[in-house]
């Protein structure tokens, strides 16, 4: 918590002068495209689950725990080894992890394809290289980590799709990328948003997301 809240207490003079920059949850306020590829499910499918990186994990754990068929999403780390899989270490840069969030969903309540169109819509800007807001470095790339052939085909098919309709004013730099692991993060990380909502972090660039999850997805949101 302390390096965290450290961070967030630098840079807060930036976050007040860009403030309406660090609202946008996306590049762009269009609603992306339905894919036009996505898994196949089957009648009393079991639950599923997707691992995305984009940004500090606070914001994204909280914009799919209110997304419809979501069981659960969770903070942690994807990219680099076990014993790297801390925060503090994490947070150096020099790990390869990314700070990502684990979501276990229902695929017969929401596809695969559903949940990267949210992720890609208002769970963080995919032009952003390396960095998102105000948090800069490679632990906060833009990744989709896929599990299986079916998760790579759907992620890949996507990401051509929004590129051939221009969708973002800038290049998607979105990596796909095989799932090595997932390594759970500290207590103190889950539910962040929904446990501190008045923290200034969460106020400038995590509840925004939310809120635009709402006005962009309402069937999807609870």
């Amino acid at each position: 918590m302390v390096v965290k809240i450290t961070r967030v207490a630098i840079l807060f003079a930036v976050l007040s002068a860009a403030a309406a920059g660090c609202q946008m949850a996306s590049a762009t306020d269009t609603t992306l495209p339905v894919p036009a590829t996505d898994e196949a499910v089957a009648p009393g499918a079991k639950l599923r689950t997707a691992v995305l990186a984009g940004g500090c994990f606070w914001g994204i754990q909280d914009v799919f725990e209110h997304v419809k068929g979501v069981v659960r999403a969770t903070s942690g780390y994807s990219g680099g080894t076990a014993a790297t899989a801390h925060y503090e270490i994490v947070s150096s840069g020099k790990t390869g992890h990314a700070e990502s969030v684990e979501i276990t969903y229902d695929p017969t309540k929401i596809t695969y394809g559903q949940l990267l169109r949210v992720f890609l819509s208002v769970g963080h800007d995919p032009t952003q290289l390396d960095r998102q807001g105000p948090d800069s470095g490679i632990q906060y790339r833009s990744v989709i980590f896929y599990r299986d052939a079916e998760q790579q085909r759907v992620a890949e098919a996507y990401l051509a799709q929004l590129r051939a309709a221009n969708v973002f004013p800038r290049p998607i730099v979105t990596r796909v990328t095989p799932l090595q692991a997932f390594y759970e993060a500290e207590g103190y990380h889950q539910d962040y948003a929904r446990r501190n909502p008045n923290d200034r972090y969460i106020v400038y660039n995590d509840a925004p997301k939310v809120e635009h999850l709402q006005q962009q997805f309402p069937e999807l949101y609870r």
